[in-house]
């Protein structure tokens, strides 16, 4: 029973951990608690993730009900998403997209991916995302599906991050990869093992399992990518990981659970 009672409050932790770092929520830690290192608490990752992919289908799920167009319906939701990550992914998204796009050397995409300031490639890899996503969900059959295709990709998008994070060195001596250390081979495990198991949310599992498949490619070619520009990861890396996860899995569950 005490073993029972540790783990369940080391989860607890673990979840408090990754929400306060991936939301706006204003976790707070009681007096007893702290705070664990986010690579320690990476298992937890998923959860966060769908737990915004929850808040996100009841938005669009809310915005149907009154009768407004699918398009829009999928933006209500994404929108929800972005105000409640801070837009932390699509951020990450826009710095790699500039870094990578404009900059001549590893030196030149590293100094361009800190620059505050959002250039064109960037501008352009948000707006496909965002429009990706839309296009996905406002495509499905019933708002329901699209809602639970949100709680499925939600997780399994940062599902993938703790194994980025322990195939990829930090680019850099400093920022928030080389802060935020490498996580043990049971949490990136268990990260995976959670993120698969909350896709299948999603009523069609063929269209599930394809999705998977086709995310572990994506995430293959994110890692090639990462470590051949810059020779590693960064937070931008994995905010971009994220995102290009998110609409891989939704464009699958759209063209397969029809």
């Amino acid at each position: 029973m005490k073993t029972f009672v540790k783990t369940f409050w080391e989860v607890w932790l673990d979840i408090k951990t990754c929400a306060a770092f991936l939301t706006r929520i204003p976790f707070r830690f009681a007096e007893g608690e702290s705070e664990r290192p986010l690579a320690q608490a990476a298992r937890a990752f998923p959860l966060t993730g769908a737990g915004v992919g929850a808040a996100s289908g009841l938005a669009l799920y809310i915005a149907y009900s009154l009768g407004l167009h699918p398009m829009a319906c999928a933006f209500v939701g994404l929108g929800v998403g972005a105000l409640l990550t801070g837009a932390l992914h699509e951020d990450g998204l826009a710095d790699v997209a500039d870094g990578f796009g404009g900059g001549e050397t590893r030196d030149d995409k590293l100094r361009i991916m800190r620059d505050s300031r959002i250039g064109v490639y960037g501008v352009l890899a948000v707006i496909f995302s965002v429009g990706l996503r839309a296009s996905a969900l406002s495509g499905m059959l019933t708002p329901e599906t699209a809602a639970l295709a949100l709680v499925a990709t939600g997780a399994l998008s940062r599902a993938v991050l703790p194994a980025l994070m322990l195939a990829l060195k930090p680019a850099r001596t400093d920022g928030l990869g080389a802060a935020t250390g490498c996580p043990e081979k049971e949490s990136v495990i268990s990260a995976i093992v959670i993120g698969v198991a909350l896709a299948f949310f999603f009523p069609h599992p063929g269209a599930v399992v394809i999705a998977i498949l086709a995310v572990a490619v994506v995430v293959a070619l994110m890692a090639w990518l990462a470590r051949s520009q810059i020779g590693g990861y960064t937070g931008d890396v994995l905010g971009a990981a994220q995102q290009v996860v998110e609409v891989t899995a939704l464009l699958a569950l759209a063209a397969a659970g029809e």
